[in-house]
């Protein structure tokens, strides 16, 4: 596994934090560097330790055949966690996350099941006969399911654990992943509090190329471990 490097990190953005009222003050005496300019700068030769720490645990995840579940339903992380999680066969949620997934996970699965059937109706002669005005109320009711399921359509059970970029944005998420002792990888900026997770990736989360910069990351790191069980 090849880590980026501290200049590929800078370049990417990923020191920047935020302003000091901002800053979680735990995050900000683990993983701050300094403040210039009024901004709590991280300490990236520190990230490059936790993202190490992460990596390594995801590599035994995947062959230990863990289910992992990627979340990421900020702009700048939709399309890279879609990309890295189809790649790899791993079920995501880029869109929202569905409030009592994991508490009411059963409630979830209904609305897979109902997600399949109608995208299987669509491939019947009872679709064609439909008219028109039937039509276009059957796909909104399937591209709304789409929408908030097609990523997970594959997950037949709780995931047993939960990568997050920005767990402040996601903090329900994190939240119900505590409380099922489900444990949590995270990509986090300085405004959060470091303890909610597991596994913290100290990064700018807003940061598009230094998001795709940990996924592709990410992704390298299941391939191997892939390849390794193999």
């Amino acid at each position: 596994m090849q880590l980026p490097t501290i200049k590929e990190m800078i370049q990417a953005g990923a020191h920047f934090g935020h302003k000091k009222d901002k800053t979680n003050p735990k995050a900000a005496k683990k993983y701050g560097f300094g403040i210039k300019d009024g901004i709590y700068i991280i300490d990236l030769d520190k990230t490059q330790v936790m993202l190490k720490q992460a990596m390594d645990y995801i590599a035994q995840c995947i062959k230990k055949n863990q289910t992992i579940l990627f979340i990421g339903t900020k702009r700048q992380a939709q399309d890279s966690i879609k990309k890295v999680a189809m790649e790899n066969d791993v079920p995501y949620i880029n869109h929202r996350w569905l409030g009592g997934m994991i508490t009411n996970f059963e409630t979830v699965k209904l609305g897979i099941e109902k997600l399949k059937k109608m995208e299987a109706l669509k491939e019947t002669d009872e679709y064609k006969d439909m008219t028109k005005q039937e039509r276009v109320k059957f796909n909104k009711k399937i591209e709304k399911l789409q929408l908030n399921l097609s990523g997970i359509k594959s997950l037949n059970k709780i995931p047993d654990v939960l990568f997050i970029i920005d767990i402040d944005k996601e903090k329900v998420a994190v939240k119900e992943a505590k409380n099922n002792n489900i444990p949590v990888v995270g990509i986090a900026d300085i405004n959060t509090d470091p303890d909610l997770v597991d596994y913290i990736i100290p990064v700018n989360d807003d940061s598009r190329p230094t998001i795709e910069m940990i996924m592709d990351i990410v992704s390298q790191t299941i391939k191997n471990a892939k390849q390794g069980k193999k």
